[in-house]
């Protein structure tokens, strides 16, 4: 699903990223940890195209993501890439069902056929009574799962979550950890999840382990 090789980041004259290499295979729930500073979000970032290596080779399903630029490079992102991050960036303006739609409609797909599976998506996550609720009408874990339904809503290849469970309490934490694994249960989605929460990361199929940007 995704191969990553000899990648190098630097941000003035800081390595953050040393030559990291991975395999991830379709399917799995794969864990990155380590301590502040070492590299896990920006490595996250740059594979899922949010940032540009240095050096280095990415392919996500045997396309070459590195050399995709501009037009081409958000519209592969947007159709085969879902994003949670530790913020859960809704659109405060937007509903939970509108917010779910907005990639969904951004790939041009049909109005109606999004706003069906954004109701599905929001139903299986226990959210068919907030669909019409905004943001600020909802708690820190509803927010969260509306931020998975919209990383979901285009059938992505992969979900990248980016310390999906740092702004939640012990409870919703462990609902949302439980909801990544019955997420690829289901659809045999693939999992790349940096975190400082342990237990999510026993919970994987495998750890990797990053110091001073490379894996350990």
């Amino acid at each position: 699903m995704i191969t990553g090789k000899n990648i190098y980041k630097r941000y003035g004259t800081v390595g953050v990223l040393n030559g990291v290499d991975l395999q991830i295979q379709k399917g799995e729930v794969v864990s990155i940890v380590g301590p502040s500073g070492s590299g896990k979000s920006t490595l996250l970032h740059i594979l899922g195209t949010l940032d540009k290596a240095d050096m280095g080779a990415i392919t996500i399903n045997n396309v070459a993501t590195h050399s995709l630029k501009g037009n081409v490079l958000a519209s592969f992102r947007n159709k085969h890439i879902g994003f949670v991050f530790q913020f859960h960036h809704l659109l405060p303006e937007f509903t939970a069902l509108e917010n779910v739609c907005i990639p969904g409609w951004l790939a041009k797909r049909k109005k109606n056929e999004v706003k069906q599976k954004a109701e599905e998506l929001l139903k299986m996550l226990g959210l068919s009574h907030r669909m019409g609720n905004k943001p600020n009408e909802m708690s820190g874990g509803e927010q969260q799962r509306v931020a998975v339904a919209r990383a979901l809503i285009n059938n992505p290849d992969i979900i990248f979550a980016d310390e999906p469970t740092g702004n939640l309490d012990s409870v919703n934490a462990k609902e949302l950890h439980q909801l990544f694994f019955d997420l690829r249960k289901q659809f045999n989605q693939t999992f790349l999840i940096v975190t400082h929460n342990e237990e999510l990361s026993l919970l994987s199929d495998r750890v990797l382990h990053m110091k001073d940007g490379k894996i350990v």
